[in-house]
């Protein structure tokens, strides 16, 4: 009796979980964010108790895990709506290369050590640090890598975002905000229209909300 209970417990979570993550619109562990993941091991330990002590009710577990999901889901929600909140969830990519130059200051400031740094290029076949133009540790912690090429490549983070202006790259565009929206009037755009846009060869190339459609 107690292996056909710990069976049909097994069968249960497994159908549950399967459609909680697909409520959750999960992507591959690999690009898991840091919430995501907490999430993740947290369901996978209240599964573990139920299937193994099945003297306790399986609402004990589903229970909490629907409460985790509704909460990551609201997460999620708020994270669309908010920079500040989805970079604190989330964090935001760091230059760690630039023009072959190591950016120590922010390895530091990111804990990310030169072994790592190494063994991250060594894995996307680069020789040396000098031939990279912009290696950026992303905010799931892979390393994305341009290297150097004849002409310039454009800085590959977005100008525009989700109808919001990114300091970051305006910063290192050394531009300002009067600049993109001068831009967007002359275009007879509104920065509310805007799903993505990056500048390249001065020119800002925009996708808009309604192109999507």
């Amino acid at each position: 009796m107690e292996y056909i209970k710990i069976i049909f417990r097994t069968s249960f979570f497994y159908i549950f979980i399967i459609l909680i993550y697909r409520i959750m619109g999960k992507r591959e562990v690999g690009k898991l964010g840091i919430v995501d993941l907490i999430v993740s091991i947290l369901i996978a330990d209240l599964v573990t108790i139920s299937v193994e002590d099945t003297t306790k009710s399986i609402l004990s577990s589903v229970i909490p895990i629907v409460c985790l999901v509704i909460f990551e889901l609201a997460l999620s929600y708020g994270s669309l709506k908010s920079d500040k909140l989805r970079s604190l969830l989330e964090g935001s990519p760091s230059i760690i290369i630039k023009n072959g130059k190591i950016n120590y200051n922010e390895m530091i400031k990111q804990k990310y050590n030169l072994d790592d740094l190494l063994t991250q290029l060594r894995e996307k076949e680069c020789r040396s640090i000098e031939e990279i133009e912009y290696a950026i540790l992303e905010s799931n912690g892979k390393l994305s890598i341009f290297k150097n090429i004849n002409q310039k490549t454009p800085f590959p983070l977005p100008l525009i975002l989700d109808g919001k202006i990114k300091k970051d790259t305006l910063t290192y565009l050394n531009k300002s905000e009067e600049f993109v929206l001068g831009i967007l009037k002359s275009k007879n755009l509104l920065l509310k229209d805007i799903f993505y846009a990056f500048y390249k060869d001065n020119s800002l190339f925009i996708i808009k909300y309604q192109d999507l459609k």
